[in-house]
């Protein structure tokens, strides 16, 4: 396996001039409260480097003056990005963000998915993901969760959804189209391969690389199509956080950052969490490849770890 050194020398920069410049807020910026930016791709967009996961609590229809709070907060800290989808609380998500973009939409790229693979089902439910988000477009449209090569081609295929999106590209009911994937990266690559899209959301932490590394040939592969890459499950699903697990949140997300992406996205439970993760976003200074490799070594998984993870990844 390729070292992360060998990946990140491979690359050729470092993490943050890959994602375009450390993103200093602008005058133009000045209610960002210092949140750090970056380009995110092709897309125009200068996207704050923490952005918000439309799952835990904001996800949750019975707790949604809690998500609400959670929302503003994160909007008022500088977060500008937030990430949904359709099927996360069955649709709760979408609700409750929509809640607060009924006021405050204009101070976010908005992002959602479609689970279907097909033209009809695509076109369902962004009807259904645009009445409950209150708003009569999307900044980002992905076609979501990819895990295996006929994911990808039932997408690209002649009634697929990405000819759903492309359409409703040219009507500009969104304004970016994307693909996702948390498996496997070589099913991602297949997909960023065959079509143009803008960005791409994978996953990418300090723990996960021991299994089936997203940041190597798939990071590479986004960052020479100058695609928005956008990072998801920082912490591996909890596994490597403190206490019982290897790292530090400022550890977990200084990893994931000092990778050539445009943000991070987390799900996020309380309002600590969201100042936290804005605190840290605002300390943010990338990792050299020695710090990379030492947060690496502390999730290295025990021999009988390595051996499910091998039979059941």
């Amino acid at each position: 396996m390729c070292t992360t050194a060998g990946a990140v020398a491979g690359l050729g920069i470092t993490g943050i001039e890959a994602a375009g410049g450390p993103a200093a807020v602008s005058a133009a910026d000045a209610d960002s409260k210092d949140m750090p930016r970056r380009k995110l791709g092709r897309t125009g967009h200068q996207v704050s480097i923490f952005s918000l996961g439309g799952e835990a609590t904001v996800q949750q229809s019975g707790r949604q003056d809690e998500a609400e709070a959670i929302i503003d907060k994160a909007l008022d800290l500088g977060v500008n990005y937030i990430d949904t989808s359709p099927t996360y609380g069955g649709g709760g998500s979408e609700s409750n963000i929509g809640q607060v973009m009924s006021r405050r939409r204009k101070e976010v790229f908005l992002a959602s998915k479609t689970q279907d693979r097909t033209y009809d089902g695509t076109m369902r439910l962004i009807e259904q993901s645009l009445k409950r988000l209150q708003t009569d477009y999307l900044d980002l449209y992905q076609v979501h969760s990819v895990r295996v090569n006929d994911d990808v081609d039932q997408a690209l295929g002649r009634q697929g959804a990405v000819r759903a999106m492309e359409k409703l590209k040219s009507e500009k009911v969104i304004r970016n189209m994307g693909i996702t994937g948390h498996k496997d990266p070589d099913v991602l690559i297949r997909g960023i391969t065959r079509h143009d899209f803008d960005t791409v959301l994978l996953t990418l932490n300090a723990g996960d690389i021991h299994y089936r590394p997203f940041q190597e040939d798939l990071l590479e592969k986004a960052a020479e199509k100058q695609m928005g890459i956008i990072a998801m499950k920082v912490t591996a699903v909890s596994r490597i956080l403190k206490p019982g697990g290897a790292v530090s949140m400022q550890e977990a997300l200084g990893y994931t950052l000092s990778f050539p992406v445009s943000t991070a996205i987390i799900g996020i439970s309380s309002l600590e969490e969201v100042e936290e993760n804005a605190r840290i976003a605002r300390e943010f200074e990338a990792f050299s490849s020695d710090e990379l490799a030492r947060i690496e070594d502390k999730t290295r998984p025990h021999q009988d770890q390595a051996n499910f993870f091998k039979h059941h990844w």
